[in-house]
C-alpha cells in the first residue's frame, strides 16, 4: 500500500487534533456518561443516548486520524527545490482569466484539504491541471461547472 502525502504542517495540526480529543473530549464525554448512568432507567434516558452517539463519533474519528497519520508520507515543503514549478504542498497565487479573481491555493493531501482554509487536495481537478506548470504559464481547468482559466501568478514553498 502505498502513502498518502501530508504536509508538515497538516500531520502536527492532525498530532494537535488527535491529542485535544484524547486528552479534552474523551474523558468530558465518558464523565457525561456517568452523570446520565447515576439517573437511573438507561432505556428511556436521551442524556445516556446522546452521549454514547457522541463517544461513538469521536472514536471513530480518532480511529480515522490515527489511521491517516500512520498511513501518512510527511512533506516538509520549506525543504523541497522545484525551481518554481508546482509541486505537492506549493502555495499558489492565480488569477482567474473569465472573473479577473485573485484566489490562493495550497496544494495538499486529501485528509488534510480544506477548500475554505484555500487548501485543496492533490487529487481535485484543480490541483491536477497545476501540477508542474510554472509562474506565468495558463492553465485549463475541467470542473464540475465548465471549463476555468487561470494564470499563475505566483509559486512559493511555505
Amino acid at each position: 500500500m502505498s502513502k498518502a502525502p501530508i504536509t508538515a504542517k497538516g500531520a502536527k495540526r492532525l498530532r494537535e487534533q488527535l491529542k485535544s480529543m484524547k486528552m479534552v473530549e474523551r474523558p468530558r464525554i465518558t464523565q457525561a456518561i456517568a452523570e446520565a448512568r447515576a439517573h437511573g432507567d438507561l432505556s428511556e434516558n436521551a442524556e445516556y443516548h446522546a452521549a454514547r452517539e457522541q463517544q461513538s463519533f469521536l472514536e471513530g474519528r480518532i480511529s480515522a486520524i490515527e489511521s491517516a497519520l500512520a498511513d501518512a508520507q510527511v512533506i516538509d515543503v520549506t525543504t523541497l527545490n522545484a525551481t518554481g514549478k508546482v509541486v505537492f504542498g506549493a502555495t499558489i497565487n492565480l488569477m482567474n482569466l473569465d472573473s479577473e479573481e485573485e484566489v490562493s491555493y495550497q496544494i495538499v493531501g486529501e485528509v488534510e484539504a480544506d477548500i475554505e482554509l484555500g487548501m485543496i487536495s492533490i487529487t481535485s481537478p484543480i490541483a491536477r491541471a497545476l501540477i508542474g506548470k510554472e509562474e506565468g504559464d495558463v492553465v485549463e481547468v475541467i470542473a464540475p461547472g465548465g471549463v476555468q482559466e487561470y494564470e499563475i501568478l505566483i509559486v512559493r514553498y511555505e
